[in-house]
């Protein structure tokens, strides 16, 4: 017997992602008019209307000062470490059950938020990369991302400190994703993370990898031939190689190479040959084509980040623990919206699910959280002046 249709409400999102948020990281009430329910309002009001804290809690009537919401977020949150494992639990706990079944393709990479400050308490809190937004000092982040029929499922994140390698980021990440029970089939990583330890770590945990390798090596000139990846760029046609990195403290690692070559034919306004070269190893490609367009299906982490900087709260607190917070509460909403789409709004059929986006986009899920903040709390509807308005009468 086919069941009758059922009406999802901003209550029934709210609800969901504050009951997700308790679940795991077990918030405590600060006090009477501070409690539990009441943080999460102003908490994802913030996020819906990318805004601050502060800004939040002047516009919703019946929320504390923002002294009260930072002490009540200082006090009920656990220590840096507990909280980042407690993030990842909240990460995992909409997962289905299908991404538990079998190994899945894995995309991992870093984010930076630009950072105009002096570090809270550690210089390592503060990561140093190229110049952007008028900052060479970020807070870096590092997460996994699962490309499930269609839908995005982010099942780990992690802080990234000052000097720390990336064969380590990768390691957390793994390691978090596998006790989330997400098993890693292939790892999908941007060229940042080719290197000589990435690749040594990742062979011997037997974890298959692809990415795109750097060019690196002395360009072709009279007399000289080309030395190192150059060697693969002056190919005029695509094929298979091996190739051996060597770090600084001389150690080795060799890496399977594809060379995929083409015309851009005015593709993004370009013209001429390209030659995108991969390193992998742990997998049997069953074509060149099948390495650029399995390496394709990373760039979805990307548009991840974009929706997450949709709903991150903004702020200038130097604090790490409650930078770090705010923005996991952006990527768990974010994987509440997927979780939505994928059990609720999706249509069954023959096959595989029928996904509408169009029926709740992210935007739209945010802006209910916001209505049920208000409706909630209540607005400042109206200010008190000195002056008398003088109505124009036509």
């Amino acid at each position: 017997m086919r069941k009758g249709k059922c009406t999802l409400t901003r209550k029934d999102v709210q609800e969901h992602a504050a009951g997700l948020l308790q679940k795991h990281l077990k918030l405590r009430d600060h006090s009477r008019k501070c409690t539990v329910s009441v943080l999460l309002h102003v908490v994802f009001a913030a996020a819906a209307r990318l805004t601050s804290v502060c800004a939040a809690c002047q516009r919703l009537a019946g929320a504390p000062t923002l002294q009260t919401i930072l002490k009540a977020l200082c006090s009920t949150l656990p220590d840096y470490v507990e909280l980042q494992r407690c993030v990842n639990c909240a990460l995992a706990g909409d997962l289905p059950k299908a991404l538990r079944r079998r190994a899945q393709r894995l995309a991992i990479d870093l984010t930076l938020i630009p950072y105009h400050g002096e570090p809270f308490v550690d210089p390592k809190e503060i990561y140093r990369s190229q110049s952007k937004c008028g900052t060479s000092h970020f807070h870096a982040y590092a997460s996994a991302c699962v490309v499930y029929r269609g839908q995005r499922f982010t099942v780990a994140l992690t802080p990234v400190e000052k000097g720390e390698s990336m064969a380590e980021v990768v390691k957390r990440l793994v390691r978090q994703a596998a006790k989330s029970g997400v098993r890693t089939q292939l790892l999908l990583l941007d060229r940042g993370f080719y290197s000589v330890e990435v690749v040594r770590y990742l062979q011997q945990a037997r974890v298959p990898f692809l990415m795109p390798a750097i060019a690196r090596g002395r360009k072709p000139s009279k007399g000289q031939p080309a030395s190192g990846i150059r060697v693969f760029q002056v190919w005029k046609k695509g094929g298979w190689s091996k190739h051996t990195l060597t770090a600084a403290n001389k150690q080795r690692a060799t890496v399977s190479i594809a060379v995929y070559c083409g015309n851009y034919k005015g593709q993004w306004k370009r013209h001429g040959r390209y030659a995108w070269i991969y390193a992998f190893w742990g997998i049997k490609p069953r074509s060149l084509r099948w390495v650029a367009d399995t390496y394709r299906t990373r760039f979805s982490i990307e548009t991840t980040y974009r929706q997450m900087h949709q709903a991150r709260i903004r702020t200038c607190t130097r604090n790490p623990h409650l930078r770090f917070f705010f923005v996991a509460i952006a990527i768990i909403l974010r994987n509440v919206w997927v979780w939505f789409h994928w059990e609720v709004l999706s249509s069954p059929r023959r096959g595989r699910r029928l996904l509408r986006l169009d029926r709740l986009t992210l935007k739209a899920m945010l802006l209910w959280l916001l209505h049920a903040a208000e409706d909630a709390l209540k607005i400042f509807d109206e200010i008190t002046t000195d002056r008398q308005l003088n109505q124009q009468v036509a």
